[in-house]
């Protein structure tokens, strides 16, 4: 009786997994596609490379009006976007200057070069979290 007691507080104690609704909003044209990076890790923000548990998304442009990330476990999150307009499926830039659209969650001030993972972090537990990003072109 007592295991079972336990293993019913143990259940009940679990955490449903979460879900991030992301509003995309300034895409300058319908072209291409957006590449979406959901992270956890500041370490591999804002590009997810080597984030074996990062979320990875890329929709058509046209279709890019809400991106939703589902089952996720508690905790804090970031997003990076691009507007891959050609379609290569990584941003393009120019001496180091984005030619392409490019957004993060919590849509922070950019300065020089991608914002630091504090400054997009939002956190998600159970349920359902929106968070807008808009979209931002230099060129």
């Amino acid at each position: 009786m007592a295991i079972s007691a336990l293993l019913l507080l143990t259940l009940g104690g679990a955490s449903e997994p979460g879900s991030v609704d992301a509003a995309v909003s300034g895409l300058r044209s319908t072209k291409g596609q957006v590449l979406a990076c959901l992270t956890s890790r500041p370490d591999r923000f804002p590009d997810c490379q080597q984030d074996p548990h990062a979320r990875r998304l890329t929709v058509a442009a046209s279709q890019a009006g809400e991106l939703r990330f589902a089952d996720l476990p508690s905790g804090d999150y970031a997003i990076a976007l691009i507007h891959d307009e050609n379609g290569n499926n990584k941003l393009d830039t120019i001496m180091g200057i984005p030619k392409e659209g490019f957004g993060f969650s919590r849509n922070p001030a950019i300065r020089f070069g991608a914002p630091k993972f504090a400054a997009a972090q939002f956190s998600v537990t159970s349920g359902s979290v929106d968070e807008g990003v808009r979209l931002r072109y230099l060129l």
